[in-house]
């Protein structure tokens, strides 16, 4: 399941929603958060993320299936944010559930690497001192 919102991730909701104690001994999580940033002179004060929906849904979901497929895993899951984030705020949260833990490892850092990839987000970063630069994306939209 791959899952974009703006409202902030609720983690402990994500874990419960998702777990199967019949089935899973192991859950390996990722949580990217907004760092305060010094780039170039510029601390950073807050991130913006835009996404092409429709794109990033079909992408998301490809990305946890093939997941699913590849590794012995029971479930998989990303959420990621969109819209304005603060410093220390969870950006993309990968939840994966397995029998075992090293293919729960391997699946989360495939699940990450992946969206970092192939997802249609674009970055921009609002800095302290009112400055301001897009930093990700190939054709960076007009926001």
């Amino acid at each position: 399941m791959f899952i974009l919102q703006e409202n902030a991730i609720d983690i402990s909701q994500a874990r419960a929603r998702y777990a199967d104690p019949s089935q899973n001994g192991a859950l390996v999580t990722f949580e990217g958060m907004v760092r305060a940033d010094e780039i170039e002179g510029h601390t950073v004060g807050e991130l913006l993320y835009i996404a092409d929906h429709p794109a990033c849904l079909a992408e998301g979901e490809k990305i946890i299936k093939e997941a699913l497929s590849a590794f012995f895993i029971t479930n998989a899951v990303c959420i990621q944010r969109i819209g304005r984030l603060k410093v220390s705020e969870t950006a993309v949260w990968i939840g994966v559930w397995a029998p075992h833990r090293d293919e729960a490892f391997k699946a989360c850092r495939y699940i990450i690497e992946e969206i970092k990839k192939r997802l249609l987000v674009w970055k921009k970063e609002f800095y302290t001192d009112g400055g301001k630069a897009w930093i990700q994306g190939s054709q960076k939209p007009a926001v």
